[in-house]
């Protein structure tokens, strides 16, 4: 029995405005977003903060297909060196491949992603750093496209992207060869296809409702490729760094919530049961198996060749093709536990470490790069300070947090699945760093904070779609509504301004570089 007082069409809402439209202004976005973030991305001209390791790994892994063991001690000063002059001779000789096999703490992909930039540009600062400006570049686009999916508004697309463009962290990570970078880009991407699954299920269930006799289950909504590349992009998170699991996990509750909702919102009698019967074992081969196939994909050449860290090659060699098969994977899983071993006890101090309730409110954002022997001729006076320092723009940033206190008023007054959907996000990529701050007092940075940066920018939009209001509201509300969003940005645009020397390694001098300390925290000591 058909129980709608009004059309089923409600459940997908058209978007604003033309698609044309829909793909020129992201693009125009993105177009800005990308000359930020390649315009000097060779400069520093320097291996820069953690570079030191992943940017190694990364040129072992096209070498010989897994990590090697470098010149130089834990931070590899002289392998820098010959990497900064041009010379590539930076590994070992060892008499066997494993005597010179590297422990390394994260999975391989981040790794491999930054190896494409070597390969295509040489291993040089531009080379070892331009897939971390694709991916950040890239991710602006994303975020566009996906909130005007959410808010049905081209506008509030646009303003997405340009606030994540002009976010400090976010163009340092885009500029500098770590994981993060790439992390933050594959759970984005991952959420997006995501929420185009949401729109894709929902449409077919109002086909199936207009066309086909209805039923209490509700009907099997077959393949869904946007789940499984859903899936697949959750994988890749997690095969750069294993701090994805924590998103994994959040998107599977959130897509399942997702389909039962839709039933119910059909109309159907029992939609939380047809969604068990029939979306449930779609979901977990979608968000279970799809994602575990990317993350052993990811370890291929830890697989293929005998030189990786604990990888028992020719044990596993010596006794034919499934005992091969079986002690190639045991020896994985036991690196694995290594690994987590690793991260568990990793409580080394670093003056730059800051604790995860401090992240939001910028307390303490890390110093990538900063010379000390600058001469005064650089600048035109007498110190001299170039700078790249990993911090978030504050506007945004605090703009932000007042922004996700609104979304959970509002999810609890109205239970709208976009607050949902963004407060869950945010609170799957910051509060288990709590339980590890609490139970290991583990070494921690403001950085790790990057995948939750576009969920807090979408908190960002969606209040400012309330500010707006809808298009039937009188002129002036409106009119005060643009007005204030509109100034928000401005101000987001020029405290980005303001900070971008000292985001970017320009030289300025020390009373500028000091100007643009906004706080005494962001500083360890004056520089000499």
């Amino acid at each position: 029995m058909r129980n709608w007082g009004v059309s089923p069409r409600r459940l997908v809402p058209p978007i604003q405005g033309s698609a044309l439209l829909g793909w020129i202004g992201p693009l125009l976005v993105v177009i800005f977003g990308g000359v930020l973030r390649f315009v000097r991305l060779g400069e520093p001209r320097a291996v820069v903060f953690d570079e030191t390791y992943y940017i190694k790994d990364a040129y072992s892994l096209l070498k010989y297909g897994v990590e090697r063991v470098t010149l130089g001690d834990a931070k590899n000063p002289v392998a820098d060196r010959r990497l900064i002059t041009g010379n590539l001779d930076i590994f070992k000789q060892c008499p066997e491949p494993a005597d010179c096999a590297s422990f390394v703490a994260h999975p391989p992909l981040g790794k491999w992603m930054i190896a494409v930039g070597e390969q295509l540009f040489g291993m040089n600062p531009f080379g070892w750093r331009f897939a971390a400006a694709l991916a950040g570049t890239l991710s602006i686009l994303i975020l566009a496209r996906v909130a005007r999916r959410m808010t049905r508004s081209t506008l509030l697309g646009c303003l997405a992207g340009l606030l994540l463009a002009l976010d400090g962290l976010h163009l340092v990570l885009s500029r500098t060869a770590l994981l993060d970078i790439f992390l933050m880009f594959w759970v984005l991407a991952g959420f997006a296809c995501l929420v185009a699954d949401r729109d894709w299920a929902r449409s077919r269930l109002v086909d199936w409702y207009e066309s086909a006799p209805v039923t209490e289950l509700g009907p099997r909504l077959g393949l869904r490729p946007w789940r499984l590349a859903a899936g697949a992009c959750l994988g890749a998170a997690c095969a750069v760094k294993w701090s994805g699991i924590f998103f994994l996990l959040a998107f599977a509750v959130l897509t399942v919530m997702w389909d039962m909702g839709a039933r119910r919102a059909l109309g159907l009698r029992e939609p939380y049961r047809g969604a068990l019967s029939y979306d449930v074992p779609g979901g977990v081969a979608a968000m279970a198996l799809v994602p575990a196939a990317v993350f052993m994909a990811s370890w291929s050449g830890w697989f293929a060749t005998a030189g990786g860290w604990g990888r028992n090659w020719a044990q596993a060699t010596s006794s034919g093709p499934l005992f091969f098969v079986v002690d190639s994977v045991r020896s994985w899983f036991e690196y694995q536990k290594q690994v987590l071993g690793y991260h568990s006890g990793l409580d080394d101090y670093h003056p730059y470490m800051s604790e995860p309730w401090s992240w939001p409110l910028l307390l303490r954002p890390v110093s990538f790069h900063y010379p000390s022997n600058l001469p005064p001729s650089a600048c035109g006076a007498d110190k001299c300070s170039q700078a790249v320092l990993g911090v978030g723009t504050p506007a945004l940033w605090y703009g932000a947090v007042l922004a996700l206190l609104g979304l959970i008023a509002w999810y609890v007054s109205s239970r709208d699945w976009r607050a949902g959907a963004v407060l869950l996000t945010v609170a799957a990529g910051w509060l288990p760093w709590f339980y590890y701050a609490i139970a290991d007092n583990r070494t921690m940075y403001l950085f790790y904070m990057i995948p939750v940066v576009p969920f807090m920018v979408l908190a960002v939009v969606l209040v400012a779609g309330l500010i707006l209001g809808r298009e039937s509201a009188p002129p002036t509300r409106r009119a005060a509504g643009a007005a204030a969003v509109g100034a928000f940005a401005l101000i987001v645009l020029i405290n980005f301004w303001w900070l971008y020397p000292v985001l970017t390694a320009e030289t300025i001098t020390q009373a500028e570089w000091w100007a643009r300390m906004l706080m005494r925290s962001w500083v360890t000591a004056a520089p000499k």
